[in-house]
């Protein structure tokens, strides 16, 4: 019984207002601006769903005051996520300037071959995703000259867009620069290098799983063609860029320091300032191109050009369209949208918590849940049903990360088992949704309807069945400290 003066506990249905608010102002925003509406529609819907649980909390007895400290804790604990994803911009940024990201790009097309298209895009996409850290870039950059291939040489587009979205995702999830692999160990409550390392558990399996079946694919029907559509693409990035295997020293640094456990804001800063002294030392003609003015000496044009680089990243003008938008990207400011979307999804889970509605919706989805199995099926099933009601791959790891958050804590899980589940689910299904942001973008993009892809996108499919099994077989299951666990 509530005390006088006491908050009041909220009913499942107050519980249940500022999420239903919050589903209705994404689906309007998915309607009013498509595949934009994570550049700031979302974020609004965010803060008018947390002004709405805030109505609902002063209702039931709590204080603004109490309110307001919660969201400030909220959005506090999304710091060092926040810090990192700054770092990762200019990481981006230096990168490509340098010629790494040219690089790894390059050598990746080179492993195209006809007779092993499906497989080989799958490839490429992953090597050109994971080095820069999105999916959409490379599916509307690579991609889209992969899908021109497979046209070209009558190959089945469903196989060929499955391979390229299987590819692009694999990279995206597994790379430190990209903005959903810092965002779900943010909301989780671990660090993106941890959580990277775990999801090797579930996404080593499934990729390779993968690239057999596109194999397999490709010797049922070889592709006829060749690979000259992409011949353009190669010979631009080695007029552009100075390619070659000593520019991916960087890269193997960061590897290092990762595997050495150094946290990711030291590790990712090295490499962005190590990016920046190779694009002086084997970059100077893009540099001062890129800088594109003559008025100071070549040593400050070059710092310039370095300097430009880490805060707006690296933009180029080589004739090819591809390769343009491939390559222009990076910088910090370019990640100031995603850091609004972790401030506003903080701020929305924080109001929940603080006014005792998220834990009456977990206690509700908890209700069937006995073992550690269970618990990880609950989190992938809330993550699906989150992408094909939120419409949003963001929300689909924001919203299930508050819910669950608390309960892993409390059966001594250790939160990297919370993140993984997050980005096994959350960020691999959004794009089989075609309402879904992420399924519209590649539909629109590849001009392969969602459902016709869907079957063959093996890679993201596969992924949440793996990560259900592992969690009831109580396999790479990562348990807190006892001191830990019963805090």
């Amino acid at each position: 019984m509530t005390s006088p003066g006491e908050p009041r506990e909220p009913s499942l249905g107050q519980a249940l207002v500022p999420v239903a608010l919050l589903l209705g102002l994404l689906a309007l925003a998915v309607y009013l601006f498509g595949s934009d509406a994570s550049f700031g529609p979302n974020q609004i819907a965010l803060i008018l769903a947390a002004a709405a649980a805030s109505a609902v909390g002063l209702r039931n007895g709590h204080s603004w005051t109490a309110i307001e400290t919660g969201m400030t804790r909220g959005i506090s604990a999304s710091m060092g996520a926040i810090l990192i994803l700054l770092v990762v911009g200019s990481v981006i940024g230096t990168w490509i300037l340098a010629g790494i990201v040219p690089t790894m790009i390059y050598y990746g097309l080179l492993t195209l071959a006809p007779s092993i298209f499906y497989v080989a895009a799958c490839v490429i996409c992953a090597v050109a995703a994971l080095a820069t850290g999105s999916s959409w870039t490379t599916a509307g950059t690579i991609g889209v000259a992969l899908i021109g291939t497979a046209a070209a040489q009558d190959l089945h587009l469903g196989l060929a867009a499955g391979a390229i979205i299987s590819g692009a995702y694999f990279g995206d999830k597994m790379s430190p620069l990209s903005d959903t692999t810092n965002l779900a160990p943010a909301v989780a409550g671990t660090d993106v290098f941890t959580h990277i390392r775990h999801m090797g558990w579930t996404t080593g399996p499934s990729f390779v799983a993968a690239l057999v079946l596109f194999t397999a694919a490709g010797l049922v029907a070889p592709a006829a063609g060749g690979d000259g559509d992409l011949e353009p693409l190669l010979q631009a990035l080695t007029t552009e860029f100075t390619v070659g295997p000593h520019l991916l020293v960087p890269l193997v640094v960061v590897l290092v320091l990762i595997v050495r456990k150094v946290p990711a804001l030291p590790a990712l800063l090295i490499g962005a300032l190590l990016g920046g002294l190779f694009a002086v030392l084997f970059q100077r003609p893009a540099v001062l191109a890129y800088v594109g003015e003559s008025g100071l000496t070549q040593p400050l044009l070059l710092v310039k050009g370095v300097w430009m680089a880490l805060y707006g990243g690296f933009a180029l003008d080589s004739g090819n369209a591809v390769l343009d938008e491939l390559l222009s990207r990076g910088g910090m400011n370019s990640m100031l949208d995603t850091i609004w979307l972790v401030m506003s999804a903080m701020m929305f889970g924080a109001v929940m918590e603080a006014t005792g509605m998220l834990r009456v919706l977990a206690a509700r989805v908890l209700g069937a849940v006995r073992g550690t199995g269970s618990l990880i099926s609950a989190t992938l099933v809330t993550s699906v049903g989150t992408n094909v009601i939120a419409s949003d791959q963001y929300m689909s790891i924001v919203l299930p990360g508050r819910m669950f958050r608390e309960e892993y804590r409390r059966r001594g899980l250790d939160p990297k088992n919370l993140s993984r589940s997050l980005e096994d689910a959350g960020t691999l299904t959004s794009v089989l949704v075609p309402w879904n942001t992420c399924g519209a973008f590649m539909a629109q993009t590849l001009g392969v309807a969602t459902l016709t892809y869907a079957p063959f996108v093996f890679f993201n499919l596969l992924s949440p069945f793996v990560a259900a099994a592992i969690g009831f077989a109580n396999v790479a299951i990562a348990r807190l400290p006892a001191a830990a666990a019963s805090r």
